[in-house]
């Protein structure tokens, strides 16, 4: 009697060819960069001292006093303004304010020059007004953005002013956070004009009026 032959089932092998993928990842590429816009990077100017020793302080002081404010910030969260320059044979020019708005935001708000004017609350109501009119007529990012480099360089509607001048030193002990903090109102209020500034010997002997070492 022959023997049954039994039938073998054939292996097929399944291979998934992945090559045209290649081509359609590359076709999404392309269209996320052509329609995406990228994230721009949040930058902050700074104005930083001159290290030219041949400045004379003459020089570094052009602005007029009472177009400036210098801003003192300590440790423990302390924080000290002059209205104008410091006059170190006066220890009374230095006071001492809060952070925030009915602090020092306050001070650069109703700070008055001696022509009775207010600079920074003008810039303040110039981007208000601004803003709105963005959002009215849908203005371009690239003229908005120069309209208030005008603005915070004093060229208002209604003419050309003397900008404000906010001096900030910072002690020592005075931490990064606060910093930032004074960097920050100068965003809030519009500030065009602001320098960091080195802490003097002068600065020193002032501030130990307020037991500041």
């Amino acid at each position: 009697m022959a023997k049954k032959q039994t039938s073998k089932q054939k292996k097929i092998n399944v291979r998934v060819d992945f090559t045209p993928m290649v081509d359609m990842m590359m076709l999404l590429i392309t269209f996320f960069m052509l329609c995406t816009s990228l994230a721009k990077p949040q930058t902050m100017e700074l104005s930083m001292p001159s290290n030219d020793k041949n400045l004379t302080d003459e020089d570094k002081s052009v602005t007029k006093a009472s177009y400036t404010i210098t801003v003192y910030v300590a440790d423990h969260d302390r924080i000290f303004y002059v209205e104008g320059l410091p006059d170190y044979e006066n220890t009374d020019c230095l006071k001492e304010t809060t952070w925030g708005k009915n602090g020092i935001r306050e001070v650069f708000i109703k700070h008055q020059t001696e022509d009775n004017t207010q600079p920074i609350l003008q810039v303040m109501k110039a981007k208000a007004e601004l803003d709105i009119e963005k959002d009215r007529t849908l203005m371009a990012d690239s003229v908005y953005n120069k309209r208030l480099r005008e603005i915070k360089n004093g060229e208002l509607p209604d003419g050309k002013i003397q900008t404000m001048t906010i001096i900030i030193k910072a002690t020592d002990k005075a931490t990064y956070k606060n910093v930032i903090d004074a960097l920050d109102e100068m965003q809030i209020c519009s500030v065009g004009k602001y320098v960091l500034d080195q802490v003097n010997d002068d600065d020193r002997e002032l501030l130990k009026s307020k037991g500041i070492e």
